[in-house]
């Protein structure tokens, strides 16, 4: 397991998890791996959190002095940086963000030079620095000093991008926008502005420290509100770097990610650019999405929770749309990352193509009830492989039949299992997730319930 980078990069509190020797160190290590045999070129955005210009700062100085140039696109979205480090020549981009995490949090987020999450050969090396090891990496000097060149054109490169993707005027379509005080907040109404759209805008006036403060798409309530008060027609949010988007629909319902995916996946299909491709699925989308797919006979895979491991599969097996219920959405011909603003504007494509609202073009996936609980073992692979509790997985999985499905997973960074039931009514998800915790309890395995 990683010592410092997760599958979204370093990630953790500013100046107590995540330091600016941590950046500055970070930024060393890459100026010199990469400008090996050339000058490197790195490419950096942030979003508002406060501690962001700290790292922007620290991550600038350390690739100077190790002779590389440092390119600030400053505040801007995770997905802008990919693209710009794919479609510019950059040996690799950083984007300094905590995502959907309160303000106090940062993340250094590393991709390659075709915008995807770095490989872990790199993180390793990167990691072994920051422990330490390894042959001291001599300073630039003289001409060979980097320089730290103001970006921000590439920002705006990325924004007049998006909107070449519409492919219909939004002229007279009234939109609400939830920009979570954080990397959208100048960029998604400059780009539904310049469409046509009539915007209506919330959480777009960062101070540092409300980024995604009951904001944004994990507080969808405010946005709905706005949709339902102001008889828009739809609404969309996005997390703090904005790779995430969810909707509202013209009632002021919420629409998830899975119910994201299916409509942009039958859009697509209706189309004929689907193909043979499947939609690329984490094993935490909801039942419900998999029997509308059924119907429409569109296949699907199952990966582990995580973008990362979702653009894996969506590379390996050439699929086109993948996501979480999240609303991290990638479409493989225009992102190698999710992207937020690509999927309002996807959406948006498909209610225009259709001349159907949201609510309709939803309205096939049945969201079944989904309760999951969190729960400390004394080892989490005992925890996994106990026969009793095993036996308790597939006591409620025979009694939940077709109409449910139970999921029992690890964490990645705690000692926790998760325990996740599936079912037609809250009450048979209950009483499944208790009876697989009963399990462990009785064999000495539960610390505590979360």
């Amino acid at each position: 397991m990683s010592r410092y980078f997760g599958t979204d990069g370093f990630r953790g509190e500013a100046n107590v998890v995540l330091t600016a020797d941590h950046a500055y160190a970070i930024g060393r290590f890459l100026g010199w791996y990469y400008g090996r045999e050339h000058r490197a070129r790195i490419v950096i955005g942030k979003d508002t959190r406060r501690s962001s210009y700290m790292f922007e700062s620290a991550l600038c100085a350390g690739l100077a002095a190790s002779g590389a140039d440092a390119c600030t696109l400053h505040v801007t979205t995770t997905p802008s940086v990919a693209y710009v480090a794919r479609t510019e020549d950059f040996d690799c981009g950083i984007m300094i963000s905590a995502s959907h995490n309160p303000f106090y949090d940062n993340g250094i987020k590393l991709l390659n030079g075709n915008g995807e999450k770095m490989e872990e050969t790199v993180i390793a090396l990167v990691e072994d620095y920051l422990d330490g090891h390894g042959d001291e990496i001599a300073y630039a000097t003289g001409t060979d000093i980097g320089r730290i060149i103001d970006y921000a054109a590439g920002r705006n490169r990325y924004m007049g991008y998006l909107m070449s993707l519409a492919v219909h005027s939004f002229q007279g379509v009234r939109i609400g926008l939830d920009c979570a005080n954080g990397s959208t907040w100048q960029i998604a109404k400059s780009v539904f502005d310049a469409l046509g759209a009539d915007t209506y805008v919330i959480h777009n006036e960062p101070d540092g420290v409300n980024i995604n403060t009951n904001c944004g798409s994990t507080h969808m309530e405010n946005l709905r509100r706005l949709v339902r008060e102001n008889g828009l027609d739809v609404g969309f949010a996005f997390d703090g770097d904005a790779d995430r988007c969810l909707a509202v629909d013209e009632r002021g319902n919420l629409v998830n990610g899975d119910q994201i995916m299916y409509l942009c996946a039958r859009s697509m299909k209706e189309q004929g650019l689907l193909g043979d491709t499947h939609l690329v699925t984490t094993v935490m989308s909801n039942i419900g999405l998999y029997k509308a797919l059924d119907a429409l006979g569109i296949g699907y895979e199952k990966t582990r929770v995580g973008d990362r491991f979702v653009w894996e599969c969506m590379r390996a097996g050439g699929h086109l749309i993948g996501g979480e219920q999240s609303g991290h959405i990638i479409f493989a011909k225009h992102a190698t990352t999710g992207d937020g603003m690509i999927t309002a504007l996807k959406i948006m494509e498909a209610m225009l193509g259709r001349k159907q609202p949201l609510s309709q073009l939803v309205a096939p996936v049945t969201i079944y009830p989904q309760v999951l609980k969190n729960v400390v073992v004394t080892d989490k692979d005992t925890a996994m492989q106990n026969a009793a509790v095993q036996a308790a997985v597939q006591r409620c999985e025979a009694r939940l039949g077709d109409s449910g499905r139970m999921l029992l997973r690890k964490s990645g960074t705690e000692p926790l299992l998760r325990v996740m039931a599936e079912a037609e009514t809250d009450e048979a998800c209950h009483q499944a997730v208790d009876e697989v915790i009963d399990a462990m309890r009785a064999e000495g395995l539960l610390v505590r319930v979360k």
